[in-house]
Formats: C-alpha cells, structure tokens, sequence
C-alpha cells in the first residue's frame, strides 16, 4: 500500500483521534507498504531497465501485521490499547486475502543492478487457448451465472484461491 488513499495508516489515525475504536478485519492480516517517493523511485528506475515486455517486480520487504501497525501508532500518540483505545474485528470482507502474494506459486524472479528491481519470470501461456478462454467467458456474462463465470475464471487463473466467498466451494 503505497497511497495514503488506501493506506490504513490515516484511517487508524482518524479513529484514534475519535477516541476509538480501531477496526481490522482479522487479527492475523498482512499487508506491505512503501512510501510514495520509494514507489515512485523504483517505477522510474525500472522504466529505464526495459528494454520491452519485461514484468518487473519490486521488493517491498517483509509484509507488516496490520495489528501490530495499530497496535505501534495507539502507543506512538502516547494512550493505551484496551485502557484508551480498543481494537476490534470486523472480519474479513468477501474475496479479501489474509496475505498478498507478488508472483503465482509456479513464478520466480531474476535480479537486476538494483537490489529491490526483480524481473519476473512469468510462466508462459498459448495465446489462442487464453483467448479462446477470455471469448467464453465473455458469452457466460449474458446469463449470469457466476458459480460457472468463476469456474472459466479459475481455470484461466488456477492459482486463484476464492478467500471468504461464496465461491469456496470451487477450491482445489
């Protein structure tokens, strides 16, 4: 998360200074930050390594528990968890990931001169099978059937795992 739009951290600072409470969906959620100028840095210097259809991929670190995150800024505006401020969970939203995954499990990385710059080494696809997938699926739209528009949708992407929805069910 590198927008301070969808960042948690003004969020978490809006409900301290409400006197509480902070909300996360699940205690164990994981997310990555970068600032923007860091993110803005490594875009820059990745557009000039291209020399074309390369995926780059930017190390961010190790990814931070949200609630230690809440936890350090309760503590950074001088108050108390449960004593000033409590936190509570709201449970995790329908499709929402406890974790973010870079690459799928069947993908790696190549370095580069710069230490957070990788280039990802994309599993390759025949075009006509995925094309012929995309067209399908686009014929399913009409009738609506998302238990069947998911199903098209897992094969085109298998390493897709449907977290906390209906569509569960459809995991291998």
């Amino acid at each position: 998360m590198c927008s301070p739009n969808g960042s948690v951290i003004p969020r978490f600072k809006k409900q301290i200074e409400a006197g509480g409470p902070i909300t996360i969906t699940h205690p164990e959620i994981t997310r990555f930050f970068m600032t923007i100028p860091e993110a803005c840095q490594l875009v820059l210097e990745a557009g000039c390594l291209g020399k074309g259809g390369e995926i780059y991929v930017f190390d961010m670190g190790k990814s931070v528990k949200i609630v230690d995150l809440a936890r350090k800024m309760i503590k950074l505006s001088g108050l108390q968890e449960d004593k000033d401020i409590e936190i509570i969970y709201t449970g995790l939203r329908p499709g929402e990931k406890l974790y973010e995954e870079l690459l799928a499990d069947s993908e790696n990385t190549l370095p580069t001169h710069h230490p957070q710059i990788l280039i990802g080494k994309v599993k390759e696809y025949d075009f006509t099978e995925v094309a012929q997938k995309i067209n399908d699926l686009i014929q399913l739209f009409d009738a609506q059937n998302n238990t069947e528009i998911v199903t098209l949708m897992k094969s085109i992407v298998p390493e897709y795992i449907s977290n906390n929805s209906e569509f569960e069910k459809l995991d291998k």
